[in-house]
């Protein structure tokens, strides 16, 4: 029986592919993978222990949920194959010279940031959605208790980006006025604009200069990502993100009841229910499948991909709002598996109308159900996965 060396990490989905690796046949041997403490670009220590894994078990392929460039270090060492799906965007350590290897086949749901990478010579990065795992969630049926705690008009699960591990806009506080206003004018145009990136090309030598000023970004030794790359990613974007979650849910607890479900406090959101975190697994899909309408707001990293949050809403068979990404429109029909807002005006008025029309609202959430449990599941991806490994 072929093996997969699986580096386990607290990663979702880990259950639901193990369990799909073995129906297609395969022996899954874990590998403890200390993500949190170790270095996961140049530890030598972690490369000899991992080669010396493979080594010893000799594995059809070595696989991870998100890219590590130790794991790619060893299995071109050993010549193994490294299989990755990258559920995180963005994400750095994909940005390393390993990312070229020979050995590695790379999976990412965002066909934007794949076509980014086929640009810059990685010939073993592929386009690939996430999947939902459709049958667990078919047996969490929500009782009395359940539906006393979850049901309402609108659910919305996710952070707020506000949190100060989140929040890496801060470090940019002592910018001067022209350079502040300049990032504050494109992140209002990103914030309104869907379909199209404009924080990075947005970024100048000049602003980029006096962003580095106040806030040196460093590089890494192996890394290919640009500066510009960095700031807009992982600064902007996730202040651009933090912007339209309050302003579409504070827009939203004026016309509706609203249950967001964060590990952040929201004392500026007065009129939304604030139901603190939930567990992925035990709790969200109860969550998921008692609210009339969930809604997706897009980390703005993630430029054209369905993100794994808005798939798990449509495998548990829940309604799905979202903001437009064009990937969704290579599986699902809007309008008829799901709908989206191309502008934070439209919120307000689809949360209306199909609040006020169920049997459509029930009839598109089954859809979207549907679709996805064809299309999209763990048992469907898996196996692609494996074909085309």
């Amino acid at each position: 029986m072929d093996k997969i060396l699986f580096l386990e990490w607290k990663s979702f989905g880990n259950n639901h592919i193990i369990k799909e690796f073995k129906q297609a046949g395969y022996e899954v041997v874990m590998f403890d993978f200390p993500r949190e403490t170790e270095d996961l670009r140049f530890s030598q220590a972690l490369t000899e222990k991992l080669t010396m894994a493979i080594l010893k078990e000799q594995p059809a392929f070595v696989f991870s949920f998100n890219y590590f460039p130790v794991a790619a270090i060893a299995c071109k060492a050993c010549r193994s194959k490294y299989v990755s799906w990258v559920y995180d965007s963005p994400y750095i350590l994909m940005y390393s010279q390993t990312i070229f290897y020979d050995t590695n086949r790379v999976f990412v749901f965002d066909r934007s940031e794949c076509e980014r990478f086929k640009k810059m010579g990685a010939k073993h990065v592929y386009y690939f959605p996430m999947a939902a795992a459709v049958e667990y969630y078919d047996a969490m049926q929500p009782d009395t208790q359940h539906h006393e705690k979850y049901d309402s008009d609108v659910t919305f699960i996710g952070s707020m980006y506000s949190e100060t591990r989140q929040h890496l806009y801060r470090h940019l506080e002592d910018l001067d006025e022209y350079t502040k206003g300049y990032l504050n004018g494109v992140m209002q145009v990103q914030k309104n604009t869907y379909g199209m990136d404009v924080l990075e090309e947005s970024l100048t030598p000049e602003i980029v200069e006096n962003m580095r000023k106040v806030c040196p970004v460093t590089e890494h030794g192996d890394g290919i990502e640009t500066v510009e790359w960095v700031f807009a990613n992982y600064f902007l974007a996730r202040k651009v993100t933090a912007m339209e979650r309050f302003e579409v849910l504070s827009k939203l607890s004026d016309v509706c009841e609203v249950k967001l479900f964060t590990p952040e406090q929201t004392p500026e959101l007065p009129h939304v229910k604030n139901m603190g975190k939930l567990d992925y697994y035990t709790q969200a899909p109860y969550a998921i499948k008692c609210a009339k309408i969930n809604l997706n707001i897009s980390l703005r990293s993630i430029h054209t991909g369905m993100p794994l949050r808005a798939l798990d809403i449509l495998g548990c068979g829940g309604f799905l709002l979202t903001n437009y990404q064009s990937d969704y429109l290579e599986y699902l029909e809007p309008g008829k598996d799901f709908v989206y807002y191309s502008h934070i005006n439209e919120v307000p008025q689809l949360v209306s109308y199909y609040l006020s029309h169920e049997e459509e609202r029930r009839e598109i959430a089954q859809n979207g159900y549907r679709k996805i449990k064809e299309l999209l599941s763990y048992r469907k991806q898996v196996k692609a996965l494996l074909d085309q490994i």
